[in-house]
């Protein structure tokens, strides 16, 4: 009753409005409009209220702020989208499947002053050829790199270009562990607290290059890149490949302690390297995971976004525009930028701030270069939890006895298999 009763709003309003413009123009209409931001994150509340009071204060222009309660986002979005006179104007969409339910009361905010400010748009959400949700924040993950070892085994982090100058440089290391007292990369683990970097993160890369957009089958075209990649993982750790049922802390703790110079994870991996062991923030570098395909050398980390702007086209065109107005100026002031630098990390406007993970200055040069994003493909897999467990058996079925057929199987068929009875 509430999505049918919005969307009779909307009907209305669209009447007298131009429809889901967006404030495109951002042309004065005389009538000062405000601002009703509903903020998803409970730990940003008081960073957001200061932010807001700062510009009410600069422009004179209303911006109230509502948080909602942990885990109740939705039930308040439903509800303030639902009042008779809405006056919420900015709200969060996570991702595809919040885009499916809200799309219809989103503005587009193609040609936008925020939108032209954007370094990437890869983490939007489109629909219909309109950017109802522009992507804020992302994290990202790839391969982490100890730049000091890298050093120490004669090698510089310019070398690694693409998949063969990576595995160039991991064989070479490899083949001097005794020497170095340390090793290529940590271990590949298959036990549950390590394989989700496997049947998770690293099968986004087959995905991207399919171009998996959505949830459907797949033809697996790219797997030679997926192969090459965990080969070069497999035969090139001081672990044995065939026993690498290791866990994900012992992964974290060689790279930690100096064992190896590459491990694959990512940007949620800064405070414990930096914190946990003591790393030196200047060591650190991430670097895209190379896997062979073609013209990788332009490729970016893999990145993502569950963090989306939505400005409402259930409020008046006064009320969108000095939306539009305020987000801009969080995305281009000093005041803005340097709270989104503290409480988001990443943004991917022209104007951020470094943050302090160095991970993420890292990915947002990445982009600013002009190097595409591999997006977070594997957000599609279809019976998750299903899917990856049939794939890490196959992934040390293969370890073990060297037949790649049976994570092909796993990967292409079990995917479409499990697909195809979510669909039924």
């Amino acid at each position: 009753m509430k999505k049918l009763l919005v969307l009779f709003l909307a009907v209305l309003m669209a009447l007298s409005l131009t429809a889901c413009s967006g404030g495109k123009d951002n042309e004065p209409t005389g009538e000062t409009g405000k601002v009703y931001y509903l903020n998803f994150k409970p730990e940003a509340d008081e960073a957001w209220q200061e932010l807001a009071k700062k510009y009410t204060e600069l422009t004179g222009v209303e911006v109230k702020v509502v948080t909602a309660a942990s885990g109740n986002y939705e039930t308040t979005l439903e509800n303030e989208l639902g009042k008779a006179n809405p006056e919420l104007t900015l709200f969060q969409l996570t991702n595809d499947g919040a885009l499916a339910v809200y799309g219809d009361y989103c503005a587009d905010w193609t040609g936008t002053a925020p939108y032209s400010e954007m370094t990437t748009h890869d983490f939007d959400l489109v629909k219909d050829g309109k950017t109802l949700g522009i992507g804020y924040c992302y994290e990202c993950f790839g391969i982490i790199v100890n730049k000091k070892l890298l050093a120490e085994a004669g090698h510089d982090i310019s070398e690694i270009t693409n998949f063969e100058t990576l595995k160039a440089v991991a064989e070479d290391i490899h083949s001097r562990a005794a020497e170095l007292g340390f090793d290529a990369f940590t271990n590949a683990g298959l036990a549950d607290s390590s394989s989700w970097r496997f049947s998770g993160h690293l099968i986004t890369l087959p995905l991207h290059y399919e171009g998996v957009t959505a949830k459907g089958e797949i033809k697996g075209t790219y797997l030679n890149e997926f192969k090459n990649i965990w080969d070069l993982y497999l035969n090139n750790s001081a672990t044995d490949p065939v026993a690498n049922n290791t866990a994900g802390d012992e992964a974290e703790a060689e790279f930690g302690t100096g064992k190896a110079v590459f491990y694959q994870n990512g940007s949620w991996e800064y405070a414990a390297l930096t914190g946990n062991y003591g790393m030196n923030p200047e060591d650190l570098q991430m670097i895209p995971i190379y896997c062979g395909h073609e013209g990788e050398e332009k490729a970016g980390l893999c990145s993502g976004s569950e963090a989306h702007w939505a400005i409402s086209n259930l409020v008046s065109e006064a009320d969108r525009n000095a939306t539009i107005d305020f987000v801009n100026w969080v995305v281009t002031s000093d005041e803005g930028t340097t709270m989104m630098a503290e409480q988001f990390g990443p943004i991917p406007f022209k104007s951020a701030k470094e943050p302090a993970n160095v991970f993420f200055a890292q990915a947002n040069a990445l982009l600013a270069q002009g190097n595409y994003n591999v997006s977070w493909a594997f957000n599609y897999t279809p019976a998750v939890n299903d899917f990856r467990a049939g794939l890490v058996t196959a992934l040390r079925d293969y370890a073990q006895n060297g037949d790649w057929s049976v994570v092909e199987t796993a990967f292409v068929s079990g995917w479409n298999n499990l697909y195809n009875q979510e669909a039924e």
